[in-house]
């Protein structure tokens, strides 16, 4: 089920596309590769994510890694590109704000292609397949019915929390938080009773946490894709495209998926 866009992400989409429309007007300065794929900075391939957001990105000493920057790193190689990373708020990924404004080529920040996001930003083909999942510190609560009366945090403009808004019964108190890192804290700190976020990313804390449960799953059908500047760069996505399907295809995907997941993929795409 695609979940409608709430009011944050309506307004989130009409800033975006007023800074698209600034974007058009005074064009960011690119660079065009040998491959004809444009870059903000010249020999380098510039990505946006949001962290933490493990495995797909996050910090480990100096560099940003994950499932996500692997796949990114082949897509610089394929272009004769340096990786450069770029960390910023998700709701400047999602609103295609990042991308607008010339910080970056292309968005890699575990984010579910939706129709409404379609508007802001031109996504790769799905890369990954996710869900929704519910993670706390009382196995008990295995659903949002069992959250009558308490409080369940959300990360704020994502499917998560488009999810809880429309299907948490009316009981469920819903706190906002900037990111996954804040949202941790809080279930772990008592602050809320429980979080909504995609299953990856808490399948990996439940799994290094004792505390931490990963006490239900829903089926919302979402894919993750890549995003560039809207009808900006077409080389660059079909560079993306080629390069995830031909990791499909030698193997080298499911190696990725495995290094990141502990497991290779049960159906890969």
């Amino acid at each position: 089920m695609t979940p409608r866009p709430s009011k944050r992400v309506l307004s989130t989409l009409a800033l975006a596309g007023a800074l698209g429309l600034t974007a058009t007007a005074c064009a960011t300065e690119t660079t065009t590769t040998e491959s004809g794929v444009q870059v903000v900075s010249e020999g380098e391939l510039t990505v946006c994510t949001s962290l933490p957001y493990k495995p797909f990105e996050y910090r480990q000493g100096d560099e940003v890694v994950g499932f996500d920057m692997d796949l990114m790193q082949r897509v610089a190689e394929a272009n004769d590109l340096d990786l450069s990373v770029e960390v910023t708020g998700f709701e400047g990924i999602q609103s295609g704000q990042a991308l607008n404004s010339g910080t970056c080529d292309v968005a890699a920040a575990g984010m579910t292609i939706t129709p409404e996001r379609e508007e802001a930003v031109d996504f790769s083909e799905p890369y990954f397949d996710a869900t929704q999942a519910l993670l706390t510190t009382d196995e008990s609560i295995d659903s949002l019915e069992a959250l009558d009366g308490m409080t369940l945090g959300v990360m704020s403009g994502t499917t998560g929390e488009l999810y809880a808004e429309d299907n948490a019964p009316e009981g469920v108190e819903i706190k906002s938080f900037e990111d996954l890192g804040l949202q941790t804290r809080a279930v772990q700190g008592g602050q809320v009773d429980a979080i909504i976020q995609d299953n990856g990313p808490l399948l990996d804390l439940a799994k290094e946490n004792d505390d931490l449960f990963v006490t239900a799953e829903f089926d919302t059908g979402e894919s993750y894709g890549f995003a560039v500047r809207k009808d900006q760069n077409d080389p660059l996505l079909e560079s993306i495209d080629t390069v995830v399907s031909d990791a499909r295809d030698d193997g080298s995907y499911d190696e990725i998926y495995e290094k990141w997941f502990g497991q290779a993929p049960t159906d890969a795409r």
